[in-house]
């Protein structure tokens, strides 16, 4: 067994390695950007080297500051972990030329499958089906323009460097081909440095469905069954479970075999995923058509299912493997056991196109108990950067059968709080509930042909999130007071106080201005025998003491948290921007780069037009008017950084006014 590993790698897969790691005796070594300097994987690690700035292009992506702080600490051996370098065939080599185990594949491998076009032509002549469509070299616009329509509609657009949904546009008719082609080529170079793509048939009810390999170099392979993946959003897995449902023995057989001789087409070894579309638009039968689709040649993000239903670890088996061993079961040894479904909880808002979400994490717990598993890199506090994937934890449940499953998750989610950036928290627990997900009738499509009914607030939700917030906002500056008056050294607030709402009488209304979610309002708040009742405009007038929410405090406010969404509340005075209407403002909806600036000062926008495209976390976003009328303003420009909530530009009404006015005079002054 090795003695000693880093791992080029951080957040949940950093800590999970780490602690299997630690359970063998291996010597462990975390790595860190200057925004990771306090986290959670450096924390759990024996040792850690800090390799450069927040950017993961200037830290977590440069081999060099891997490898010398490998040298510097002694690593006998560098685990990838998933993303960043962990399918880079060139670091892969760098480790073996610095006399350092990779646990992972060999280069050669990973080159083999690292680009779907040759990979999907090894595949051809290994036996295993792949889908029809154009996987050459020629890049002309005019020529895959072509091609997609010898094809037939729709068609994928993907590129041939990466995964993960990034480069991959789905085209219904060919009016559409080339804004996808370009967008789709323009993401796959920010993301993979490359931006050839291939063009595939879009399968109709296809069905994800993936097969967990291992190989060793002794040349034995072997498979860990099947996970099922099909509940996506734009191409991103969003739950993951094993085994399949509905799967036949027959069909688990095929595609098991099917796995098994793509990896041993290129001498595999460690951990790998052969990915199936399948197609599901009829229940899965012994005879079902399944199509080659990739091979990741790393640890997958969804591998905690496998590892609930088969018993196994996978990173024991991976650091095995690395250290020269054989595979610790043959083929008929491998079992499987119960149903196991993961769910990837998010700082992201599923209202506003699933965003990503940054800043101060103020609250956060998970569920605990049996058959529940969590796999997490933060913790309550901690910050969520612009510069990583986003994700807050895996929620992983296990039991006999999937229902009950199901059932563990969906009491698990409920059981969670997240405070501070937003979350798809409510998002996955509407999702797990759906009726027909439960049944077992999904393709990849379920969650865009159901999306509007999985996010949005329930009825009455953000009535009872205003009066709570201003009841949360009364509380916390009486909580204040309190801490003030102590430590001035006099009493805190008496029964008599007026903040206390106490009275020997009826206590007239108080009105309180607040801002909710950037929008103002104005709370009645009254005392009474039942304890502190409020109410705002048409809003069932609420006993505050019994409301079902929690609140949570911030710096400049509170946070009402109902049903898995959170809604910001702030005094009327805090609120930004208080001079423009919301609809008005254009903001960036996260951090990140503009990379166009689709509109010109005095052109005419309507309601949904896009003003402009910011790039974050390696995915194009589009910021559109929220009204109709003319750009009156314009602040960024083409490359700038934005911070979430910066003004991208105003909207002024079409006959001018005083706001036009006031950004003609800002334009010509600005000339």
């Amino acid at each position: 067994m090795i003695s000693s590993l880093l791992i080029a790698n951080r957040g949940e897969i950093a800590v999970r390695i780490i602690r299997t790691a630690r359970s063998l005796g291996v010597r462990t070594i975390a790595v860190h950007s200057d925004a990771d300097a306090r986290a959670l994987h450096v924390a759990e690690a024996d040792a850690a080297v800090a390799i450069g700035p927040s950017p993961a292009a200037e830290s977590y992506l440069v081999i060099e500051r891997i490898l010398e702080a490998a040298k510097e600490t002694g690593a006998e051996a560098i685990h990838p972990g998933y993303g960043f370098l962990s399918e880079n065939a060139d670091f892969a080599e760098a480790c073996q030329s610095a006399g350092i185990v990779f646990v992972g594949p060999p280069a050669d491998a990973i080159r083999a499958m690292g680009l779907k076009d040759r990979a999907k032509a090894l595949m051809e002549g290994a036996g295993v089906p792949v889908v029809p469509g154009f996987h050459g070299q020629r890049q002309e616009t005019d020529f895959l323009r072509e091609k997609a329509y010898e094809i037939g509609y729709p068609v994928l657009i993907k590129a041939v460097a990466g995964g993960g949904g990034k480069g991959m546009r789905r085209v219904d008719k060919q009016i559409a081909f080339d804004e996808a082609l370009t967008a789709a080529r323009r993401e796959a170079q920010a993301a993979f440095g490359d931006a050839r793509v291939l063009v595939e048939k879009f399968v109709a009810a296809p069905r994800h469905i993936e097969v967990q390999v291992f190989g060793d170099r002794h040349g034995n392979i072997v498979h860990l069954y099947e996970r099922d993946c099909s509940l996506q959003r734009r191409h991103q897995k969003v739950v993951e479970e094993a085994p399949a449902p509905g799967m036949t023995e027959g069909l688990r057989r095929r595609m098991g075999d099917a796995a098994v001789a793509a990896a041993r087409a290129v001498s595999y070894e460690g951990a790998g995923t052969v990915e199936f579309i399948v197609d599901g638009s009829k229940p899965l039968n012994d005879e079902t058509s399944f199509y080659f689709m990739e091979m990741n040649t790393r640890l997958q993000v969804e591998h905690p299912v496998t590892e609930a239903v088969t018993g196994l670890d996978l990173v024991d088996w991976q650091l095995r493997i690395a250290s020269g061993e054989k595979l610790p079961l043959n083929q008929g040894e491998i079992g499987l056991d119960g149903h196991a479904v993961e769910v990837r909880l998010y700082a992201e808002d599923p209202e506003a196109d699933f965003l990503p979400s940054t800043g101060t994490l103020y609250a956060l717990r998970f569920a605990d108990g049996p058959g529940i598993r969590i796999d997490s890199g933060v913790r309550e506090n901690d910050m969520v950067t612009p510069f990583y994937d986003p994700m807050i934890a895996k929620v992983i449940a296990h039991a006999p059968t999937r229902s009950d499953a199901l059932d563990r998750l969906s009491d698990a989610l409920d059981a969670t709080r997240v405070a501070g950036p937003r979350s798809n928290l409510g998002f996955l627990g509407r999702l797990i509930a759906e009726p027909d997900f439960r049944g077992g009738i999904f393709d990849t499509g379920f969650i865009d042909q159901r999306i509007d009914g999985l996010t949005g607030a329930l009825p009455g939700e953000r009535d009872a999130a205003i009066v709570l917030g201003a009841w949360g906002l009364v509380q916390r500056n009486r909580a204040r007071a309190d801490m003030l008056a102590v430590a001035r050294g006099v009493p805190a607030q008496s029964p008599w106080s007026l903040a206390d709402g106490f009275a020997l009488g009826p206590r007239p209304e108080t009105a309180i201005d607040i801002v909710i979610e950037g929008t103002p309002e104005t709370v009645a708040m009254a005392w009474d025998s039942d304890g502190p009742t409020a109410s705002s405009h048409d809003a069932t007038e609420a006993v505050l003491a019994g409301a079902e929410a929690d609140l949570v405090e911030t710096p400049d406010g509170v946070l009402v948290l109902i049903e898995g969404r959170q809604y910001a509340v702030v005094r009327a005075d805090r609120g930004a921007d208080a001079d423009h209407a919301a609809d008005d403002v254009v903001r960036a909806p996260m951090h990140g780069r503009v990379v166009s600036v689709l509109v010109e000062m005095g052109g005419q926008v309507v309601r949904g037009d896009k003003i402009a495209i910011v790039e974050a976390m390696k995915m194009e976003h589009a910021v559109t008017a929220g009204r109709d009328g003319v750009v009156g303003e314009i602040i960024v420009a083409d490359g700038a950084q934005v911070g979430e909530g910066d003004v991208i530009a105003r909207i002024v009404d079409v006959d001018g006014g005083a706001d036009a006015g006031a950004a003609d005079t800002a334009a010509t002054e600005a000339d």
